[in-house]
Order: structure tokens, then sequence, then C-alpha cells
């Protein structure tokens, strides 16, 4: 029987029934193809390319595009990790982080090894009404990736405010499929090689606020040559930082912004209102059919990614069916993308039992 159509349409072509977009994404066709020209360019041009920036570019002016702000608003990195201390480096001594209970260490790590800086938890939909004179910054995934639940970002960017904390928001888990404006916080991060399908080693920085627009930009702490005003003259000696978040760039792992730029691309094109409304039907006839099992998943229906308590020990009867789906906290977690359909959701359904 025919399989019924996804919203990647021939972008995909899984050989496996793939479900765990929440812990790695599946490369687009035509950013594979990007990929492997970009190795075979290697082989004569080295592995920076014939130009190593133009690539990098487009993927900013990409995801620019996707979380609505403007290019010169976004750098370009590595990984959240390295974002995340470079945000906890540009805070006082003795700042009060406020950050949810159990959130992605990847977050939450480099707050908590900062010294002077105290981190505080709290359980997430306590978030916001935790915010309180003193806190500095509140540091919060706007998707959780344990279970999916989506936080009141709204809510806690509104207390955030009527305290003067700044906001850091880590949209790695909903870059992609969730509508999301990221100059509505201050500090935006994303780690790309999930739902926005990108290889490893791309991470977006976008800068919502007035950081560097009025009021002046943290510190360049991490800066090398390419985030200088000239490049052509940052080789050598401290450099003139760029006038707008460029400043903030690592030198980037350049095969993996030729992906970057394709699969962006790939988003821009279907835009992220059609993938939120693929991937949130997908998911939301899953939590159907788990009811009619007798099943709670968690969270409620609005997410691309459903946890689901007593069911972890499926995983490797599900591995040998070829279907890719993973388990977190004891919780067996489906994550729904554009590349899925309703015959990915038929099945796991029916390997359940």
């Amino acid at each position: 029987m025919q399989r019924r159509a996804s919203l990647g349409g021939a972008e995909f072509e899984p050989r496996t029934t793939y479900l765990n977009s929440a812990s790695s994404g599946l490369l687009p066709a035509r950013s594979a193809a990007a990929l492997r020209a970009a190795v075979e360019e290697s082989v004569s041009y080295g592995t920076m390319g014939r130009d190593y920036f133009a690539a990098a570019h487009a993927s900013r002016a990409a995801f620019a595009r996707l979380l609505d702000v403007p290019a010169e608003r976004v750098a370009l990195g590595s990984s959240v990790a390295v974002q995340s201390a470079f945000v906890a480096a540009s805070l006082p001594a003795g700042a009060e982080v406020l950050a949810p209970e159990g959130d992605f260490s990847s977050l939450l790590n480099p707050f908590a090894a900062h010294p002077g800086i105290k981190l505080r938890t709290v359980p997430l939909e306590a978030l916001a009404d935790a915010v309180r004179p003193g806190t500095a910054l509140v540091a919060f995934s706007a998707v959780q990736s344990l279970d999916g639940r989506i936080a009141e970002m709204a809510a806690v960017r509104e207390a955030a405010r009527a305290h003067g904390a700044r906001t850091y928001l880590d949209a790695t888990q909903a870059a992609g499929w969730l509508p999301l404006r990221a100059a509505d916080f201050d500090f935006v991060v994303a780690g790309a090689f999930k739902w926005l399908l990108c290889p490893r080693g791309t991470t977006f920085m976008a800068f919502g606020g007035d950081l560097g627009r009025g009021e002046e930009w943290p510190a360049a702490l991490h800066a090398g040559w390419v985030a200088g005003e000239d490049i052509g003259a940052s080789n050598y000696g401290p450099l003139r930082p760029a006038a707008d978040a460029r400043r903030f760039d690592e030198p980037h792992a350049y095969l993996s912004y030729v992906g970057a730029e394709q699969s962006l691309g790939l988003l821009g094109e279907l835009g992220v209102a059609a993938v939120h409304a693929h991937n949130t039907a997908l998911a939301d006839r899953y939590r159907a059919g788990l009811a009619e099992r007798g099943l709670t998943p968690c969270p409620a229906p609005g997410s691309a990614i459903v946890s689901t308590p007593g069911i972890a020990g499926a995983e490797q009867r599900l591995t040998e069916a070829d279907v890719r789906i993973s388990v977190r906290g004891g919780l067996l977690r489906a994550a729904f993308h554009l590349y899925n359909s309703t015959d990915d959701v038929d099945r796991l359904l029916a390997l359940l039992g």
C-alpha cells in the first residue's frame, strides 16, 4: 500500500519510521546534496570551501526570517552550552538567574557552573509567578525537551519586564514548528540540528530587547577573527568588533552551515504555520489513540512532542521494528515533524497494541 504523503514530500524518504526529531532531525535531500558537493569541493579547495561566508550569511538570514527578527540581530554559533556561557558571563556578579526545574542541561549548567551567579529553579508552571525583585535573568526553554510541555512564554516575559529582568529563551525544541518572535525576548538561542533539520554544529543566537539599540552590547568575550567589523583586517591583534550581532559569531563549521542554508530554506518555503498545523495534528491523533488504550500522555494538545509514562519498555521492540523513538525520564517520547504522516502514527499505535 502506498504511504500517505508527508508535508516534506520528496525531500524525505526515510527507511525507518522516524519519530525522534526531539533528538535530531532528518536532513532534507537538498541539504544532503549540498553537503556532498561541498565535501567534494574541499578535496581541491580546502575545508573552508571557495566561499567560507556565503552559506553562513544565507543561513543567518533564513533563520532571522523564520523568527521574525532582522538578520543583523543574529549571531552564529556551535552549541547552546557555549551561548549560555556567554549569557552567563554578561551578568553582574551575584546575579540571580531563575529557571525551570529539570530544564535541559546545556541551558542550565553554564549558569550553575558560573561563579557568582545564583541559580534558582522552580516548577515550570510556577515560573512567571516566581520572578521577583532582584531576579536578573529568566532562562527557560520554549518547549521542554523531556516531555514537550510548552512554557507560558507571554506570562514569563511580562513578569520579567515588570521586575526589570532579562529573558533568555531556548528555542531548540520549538524553532521550526512553533511560531515564535525572537524580538519578544532579550536572548533567543536555538540548536538547529533538531526541528530546523540542520547538521550538528549549527546554533543561532538572536537578540531582542534593547541590546545594541541604545543599550550597549555585552562584551564579545569569545570573539575571534570572524567577529571583526572588517573581517579582512581582523586576523591579527585585538579586533574592532562588528557593530551588529555578528560581533558574537564563532568561526563556524563550514560544512554544517552549507547544509543549514538548504534546510532553513526548505522550512522558509513551507512556512512555520503550516509545519505547526501538520505536526500538532499528528501528535493529537497519537494522543487520541493512546487515550483509547487507557494511557495518559503528556503534555496537553498543542505540542509536537508526546511523552507517555508506563510504556518505556516498548522502546526495544519498536527499535527492532525500525521505529526510531526515544525514552527520557521513564517516558516514551514521540516527536512528529514534517516528514511524518498519519501512517507513522497508526503504525506506532499498532505496534504499541
